[in-house]
């Protein structure tokens, strides 16, 4: 009996893997032969472009200090809340957005070095020119350059305070 079993085991396994893709074929192209699946599609995306500028919109007009400090709060909260459910990527979306209206980022971004793990550390470094950038679209190239510059000079004062510790280790 166990000479067969495994030749049955692997061809119904294989059997089922093959209804699985052939559903999802047959379910992927009945949507997109859907009279309105494009109209759908394009409302979604215009959608995400809408919410995407008044973000962008949002960071911009931060004239107010009142305003700029509750962002910036709210933007820490918000970090700390997806990182604690585990959701890295809205978690360093919403730390970069603090970190691009704080006064002293350096120092922020040192607090942030010694509480979050390496792996969401380095997902916000890669990120945080990026954030600049669109926040400094209308104060031309400089204010770009200033803060690529200014994050090569952190990461290099940061991997110098690691050989420090580990030297001490």
């Amino acid at each position: 009996m166990s000479g067969w079993a495994r030749p049955l085991l692997l061809l119904l396994a294989g059997g089922c893997g093959l209804a699985l893709l052939g559903y999802a074929v047959y379910f992927d192209r009945q949507r997109r032969n859907a009279p309105d699946f494009k109209q759908k599609l394009r409302q979604k995306r215009r959608k995400e472009r809408e919410k995407a500028k008044e973000h962008d919109a949002e960071l911009c007009e931060m004239k107010n200090i009142g305003r700029v400090q509750e962002f910036f709060l709210q933007e820490v909260q918000l970090g700390e809340h997806w990182l604690s459910r585990g959701e890295h990527k809205k978690s360093v979306e919403h730390l970069t957005n603090a970190i691009s209206v704080c006064s002293q980022p350096h120092q922020l971004l040192q607090l942030l070095h010694n509480t979050l793990p390496p792996q969401v550390f380095e997902m916000l470094m890669q990120r945080v020119p990026y954030t600049k950038q669109k926040q400094c679209k209308g104060l031309g190239d400089s204010g770009v350059i200033e803060e690529l510059r200014e994050r090569e000079q952190l990461q290099a004062a940061l991997n110098e305070q690691d050989c420090v510790e580990d030297e001490k280790e």
